[in-house]
């Protein structure tokens, strides 16, 4: 049996490198109001942890139903998921694995106050070494070994101002990036005549003091967001999954497109050859095998974009904008994939703005919706 864990502010805890992080309020309420989706992939016989055992049910019930009516399939049973509280995990005496959204020491101090079995997480070791492959510099050491021809992508890890200036000089455009941080935060851009150095020297000295450099690449002009998701066995073996078609504002993510992996492809070779995209694939299941063998078994992404080509030339991929070392939206979307061509959906996280009637209930402020595209 696998105990299943939903713990959306996995990046930030990995900034932090605290075992004594809370997180803040956004993330704790994304954790209460979607804990319930590992239901989507756990077995039967498998356990999910959440705030609340009625809200998840409740939810998760609503959730199985759509599925079944949008996609076309009845492996979703509303009544066949078992949740508990993280005050019951102490009287869970059958679990074989954890498997939470993202493994960090933060997470292993919860469990371990709760009474879970040490044997059951990764050491303090194991997950610093994760810590430290989840640094942005993993990405721009993976990005020279896939660049080939089609492509673009280059990444610098800068410790002084005079670095970036003399980057920004040379590129006109640059995007600053923190080593650790969330989707669409931790980003800052700068450009010649514009957004001088100066106006985000704080930022980026602040950065440089607290995490140790700050990632510097050029700007690309983007034109379409997608992704690879994987799963290493930790032994040297990496196996593609299936592509990520989603959707970003502001950085930030917002939903993912529910549809078969031929569908995706298509659409993804208006801009790009599958001849190309194969090779980018089999190239990161050889390279990240080596990377992560005895370092890191679990699911990982890939995200990567279409950019625009210059003086009119035909569309280039950015193979490796960032590497994400835990399950991704694009996970989810994967295992909700329908089995027709004909059947597309969007799966999305929205947010309401609504308040709690009192201080002390707790408003469900984010939801999961699947609608058809």
């Amino acid at each position: 049996m696998t105990l299943h864990i939903f713990n959306p502010e996995h990046d930030i805890a990995l900034a932090s490198g605290l075992s004594n992080f809370t997180a803040p309020h956004a993330g704790r309420q994304l954790c209460h109001d979607l804990g319930f989706l590992p239901a989507i992939w756990a077995k039967e016989e498998d356990t999910i942890v959440v705030d609340d055992v009625a809200q998840a049910e409740r939810e998760w019930k609503k959730t199985a139903h759509r599925l079944e009516k949008l996609l076309g399939r009845d492996c979703f049973k509303a009544g066949n998921r078992k949740f508990l509280t993280w005050k019951q995990l102490v009287s869970l005496k059958e679990t074989a694995r954890i498997d939470p959204w993202g493994w960090n020491i933060a997470l292993r101090a919860v469990l371990l106050r709760r009474g879970v079995d040490e044997r059951l997480m990764p050491s303090l070791r194991q997950l610093d070494v994760i810590r430290n492959l989840s640094h942005r510099h993993t990405a721009a050491q993976l990005l020279p070994k896939l660049r080939m021809a089609g492509t673009v992508g280059e990444s610098f890890e800068c410790r002084t101002a005079e670095e970036v200036e003399t980057l920004l000089e040379h590129y006109g455009q640059l995007v600053m990036k923190a080593p650790w941080s969330s989707s669409g935060r931790g980003l800052r851009f700068l450009s010649v005549g514009r957004t001088p150095f100066q106006m985000q020297a704080g930022w980026f000295n602040n950065l440089v003091a607290t995490q140790g450099c700050v990632m510097i690449e050029p700007y690309y002009n983007k034109v379409k967001d997608f992704g690879m998701e994987f799963q290493s066995d930790g032994c040297g073996n990496v196996s593609y999954l299936g592509l990520s078609l989603f959707h970003t504002e502001n950085g930030a993510y917002t939903g993912n497109v529910l549809s078969t992996e031929a569908v995706k492809r298509e659409s993804l070779c208006h801009y790009l050859s599958t001849e190309l995209l194969d090779k980018i694939q089999a190239m990161i299941c050889l390279e990240s095998g080596s990377l992560f063998k005895d370092r890191y078994c679990g699911p990982f992404g890939v995200d990567m974009m279409v950019v625009s080509g210059t003086n009119g030339s035909a569309a280039l991929l950015h193979p490796c904008v960032e590497i994400n070392l835990r399950r991704t939206m694009g996970h989810v979307a994967l295992a909700l994939s329908p089995q027709d061509d004909d059947i597309r959906c969007v799966m999305r996280i929205e947010y309401s703005n609504e308040r709690p009637s009192s201080a002390a209930s707790v408003n469900k402020n984010y939801k999961l919706t699947i609608n058809k595209l």
